[in-house]
């Protein structure tokens, strides 16, 4: 597994990519109102908060704390027709194929100093245009693999054949305008599909920028609960960066800073959690896929302990922190022995005995 996951920050030009990237990185990037005034990808790695690491950093007395990271990627704005090269189509896309998960910045805010190139509000249509130039690319990609693949099965070959029934149910999918993320494949295709970086088949979360009930808003009471729509008024997290929990609430912000929610929904939209390693040296917060068994998560410490593994001491983090430390918690029965079969929960606090 990669050190950090990506994720790439998309949409229409002007709808706050880059004000959002700076305010989450706090790296200074070229916010100037135009369009495309992003042409290579900012990028930009920052920690995921995780008030379990702070506590055990007390617990343990950690001379270093390390939390989890997600690389934020800021790509230039796309318009319609990007998937045959209009305005910087070719190099958006690309980028996109390279990230492991896609925010879409949706306009839900009037600004007349702020050029809208399409003029109204309506962030599901301006969903909808970015849903159907990743899907017009990947219908171009499919083609070609589909035309490959026919004249490859003439062999005989079984897995070919397979391959070949996969792509051309997947062709089918597009050309209807399936979104395929929101499609449930099983193992054996998402397997095949791996390799071809399909752009529709990122997983994505709906940022709608600006103050909640906006005009162009119209959340469906299913839509209001999903976990993979947020709305953030962007220009204000940005400027309250800097404020404390007490500050936040006196200005009628929530008490938690929107934008570090933001990066724990992107942080769960890869399937990803976290178990922890405490001691003097160090505190730090280890990024495995859900379900992932005790070897595995060893070998993301070091590629040794996954070859070598004897067994996991395992704890989970908020018993050891009531415990007062492991003295105690082992004293309470509360450290667990776990072979190779078990399963990573996160909050696990983790020591790997190997070989």
């Amino acid at each position: 597994m990669k050190s950090s996951l990506s994720i790439g920050i998309v949409g229409l030009p002007n709808v706050g990519k880059s004000t959002l990237f700076r305010a989450i990185t706090k790296k200074q990037v070229d916010c100037a109102n135009y369009p495309f005034c992003t042409i290579e990808p900012n990028v930009g790695v920052v920690a995921v908060p995780d008030e379990r690491v702070d506590k055990l950093v007390e617990l343990t007395k950690s001379a270093k704390k390390v939390y989890a990271t997600v690389e934020f990627v800021d790509i230039a704005g796309l318009v319609e027709g990007a998937h045959k090269g209009e305005g910087l189509g070719n190099q958006f896309l690309s980028h996109i194929r390279e990230v492991d998960a896609i925010v879409y910045i949706l306009r839900n805010f009037e600004n007349p100093n702020i050029v809208n190139v399409n003029q109204t509000i309506d962030p599901w249509r301006d969903k909808e245009i970015l849903d159907t130039e990743l899907i017009l690319k990947d219908i171009e990609t499919a083609d070609k693999i589909v035309g490959r693949l026919q004249k490859d099965s003439k062999s005989g070959d079984k897995e070919i054949i397979k391959e070949l029934e996969v792509m051309a149910k997947i062709k089918e999918n597009l050309d209807a305008g399936a979104v395929l993320s929101e499609q449930d494949f099983d193992e054996k295709t998402l397997k095949i599909l791996k390799p071809y970086q399909l752009l529709a088949m990122k997983p994505r979360l709906y940022l709608l920028n600006g103050e909640s009930g906006g005009d162009g808003e119209r959340l469906s009471p299913e839509e209001n609960r999903s976990p993979n729509i947020l709305i953030l008024d962007i220009l204000s997290e940005s400027e309250a960066e800097n404020l404390t929990s007490e500050e936040r609430e006196e200005l009628g912000l929530s008490k938690e800073s929107q934008l570090d929610v933001l990066i724990k929904k992107c942080y769960e939209l890869l399937g990803l959690i976290t178990f922890l390693t405490t001691g003097p040296d160090e505190t730090r917060a280890w990024t495995i896929q859900r379900g992932t068994k005790a070897p595995q998560a060893g070998g993301v410490i070091h590629t040794d302990f996954e070859n070598t593994f004897v067994k996991a001491e395992v704890v989970n983090w908020k018993d050891l922190l009531d415990a007062g430390g492991f003295p105690k918690a082992k004293e309470r029965g509360l450290i667990r022995t776990e072979g190779k079969e078990y399963v990573v929960q996160d909050g696990d606090v983790i020591e790997i005995k190997h070989g």
